[in-house]
């Protein structure tokens, strides 16, 4: 296993860390905006849309709590490092998307019942228009950064924000057509609508975090990265199997058996295995990459290619 570039891993934390930070100052910023929108005009709809942005607030301080724990060096109890826990922070985030569509169903159904005049719209939508740009821009960032650096809690901070821009542009619409025609039920309906669109990006965000601590695999395409950095050497004559891969937040662990001839040098052996290691993590970036040699001449070697079971 090589060396890993403190440098980049130090540099690739502040900008993860500083990306948390202005989410963290956005979020705060957007929900007094969109609080105020709701006190001047009373709509259920835009209140829906501010308890949105209360749980973006709770899941970037938490994305930037796991953050700061991920970059944790190894030690003697988690010798893996501490990248997984960005998908506490993603799960927890879907979670809290979960809660609020749920409450805004809630109060929907009681606005149902008794309807309730909205008041200042001019200046209500204006103020939500103006946190709306706010959060348009800053998940923008977070997308952005967390696509480069591979940042699971940070994409799902991102895809929080861009689900409550879409959120507040379908707000935006509702409660202007409910001042132009006077229709109080558009309000909770648009509530509801808005609900069951959150509900969809929350379990997608709880999924994706489960998969994560059950050490998914890696994608089809990096999969076959690897097989493209591999092949060279199979046709060299050197045999791969028991390839094994996972995926822990923003670092990738694979391991493979490597086939030599059972002449070869162990001088020789290691060399080819620092050599293959090398290779797949120059393709696959962020990944920590193992090797185990066998004599390809050996019955033996061929069978350890399935996880045996526990017991």
């Amino acid at each position: 296993m090589g060396p890993v570039d403190v440098t980049l891993e130090e540099g690739a934390f502040r900008t993860l860390r500083r990306s948390a930070g202005v989410a963290m100052g956005a979020a705060g910023l957007v929900i007094g905006l969109k609080l105020w929108a709701w006190g001047a005009t009373g709509s259920l709809g835009l209140l829906s849309d501010a308890l949105e942005s209360l749980a973006n607030l709770a899941g970037a301080v938490l994305t930037y709590l796991a953050l700061v724990w991920a970059h944790r060096p190894p030690d003697e109890e988690h010798a893996y490092g501490h990248s997984k826990a960005e998908y506490f922070a993603s799960g927890f985030e879907g979670a809290l998307i979960l809660v609020a569509s749920g409450g805004i169903v809630w109060a929907a159904l009681g606005r149902f019942v008794d309807p309730q005049p909205l008041a200042s719209l001019p200046l209500g939508l204006g103020v939500a228009a103006v946190a709306t740009v706010v959060n348009l821009g800053v998940a923008r960032i977070l997308l952005r950064v967390a696509a480069r650096h591979r940042s699971v809690a940070l994409e799902a901070s991102g895809r929080h924000l861009m689900t409550d821009v879409w959120t507040s542009v379908g707000i935006l619409v509702g409660v202007g057509a409910v001042g132009l025609t006077g229709w109080l039920w558009l309000d909770p309906a648009l509530a509801v609508v808005v609900a069951f669109n959150i509900l969809a990006t929350g379990l997608s965000l709880v999924r994706r975090s489960a998969m994560g601590l059950l050490d998914t695999a890696l994608s089809s395409g990096e999969l076959g990265i690897i097989a493209q950095a591999l092949a060279p050497y199979e046709a060299r004559g050197i045999q791969f199997h028991a390839l094994r891969t996972r995926r822990a937040g923003r670092r990738a662990f694979i391991s493979v058996h490597v086939l030599v001839p059972g002449g070869w040098t162990v001088q020789e052996g290691h060399d080819l295995a620092e050599e293959v290691e090398e290779t797949v993590r120059r393709r696959v970036s962020g990944s920590t990459v193992f090797t185990h040699l066998e004599p390809v001449e050996d019955p033996a070697s061929f069978q350890d290619q399935t996880i045996h079971p526990p017991g």
